[in-house]
């Protein structure tokens, strides 16, 4: 698969492909915050109540950096994909959002057709 784009997938497995080698585990992390004017915002639609917009736009923001993190981490070990990734979502003083993706990069190639 070499030059392309990494897979990356939240089975254990890759329809269609087979797995050559493990490379590793493999992670992103990113920590953010809304600041105070998000905050602010927050605290308004949780008065409302209903869907939390402001803290919705944030977790979207840190899991696209904590998955961009893991691919590069996987492009540097030479990966073709990443498989079994999984998301774990903290807050840490009740203002900042720590989004960790964790798998395990492999080498992968297409299974030819009968």
């Amino acid at each position: 698969m070499g030059g392309r784009r990494i897979i990356v997938t939240t089975t254990p497995t890759l329809p269609g492909y087979e797995i050559t080698e493990v490379l590793g585990i493999v992670h992103g992390m990113t920590v953010r915050t809304r600041g105070l004017g998000g905050n602010l915002v927050a605290s308004l639609e949780a008065l409302v109540g209903g869907r939390g917009n402001a803290y919705l736009s944030e977790l979207r923001k840190a899991r696209e950096e904590a998955l961009a993190d893991l691919v590069a981490q996987a492009e540097r070990l030479g990966a073709d994909a990443v498989v079994a990734v999984d998301f774990d979502v903290t807050e840490i003083l009740q203002q900042f959002i720590v989004v960790t993706a964790t798998g395990t990069a492999v080498r992968a190639v297409r299974r030819l057709s009968k």
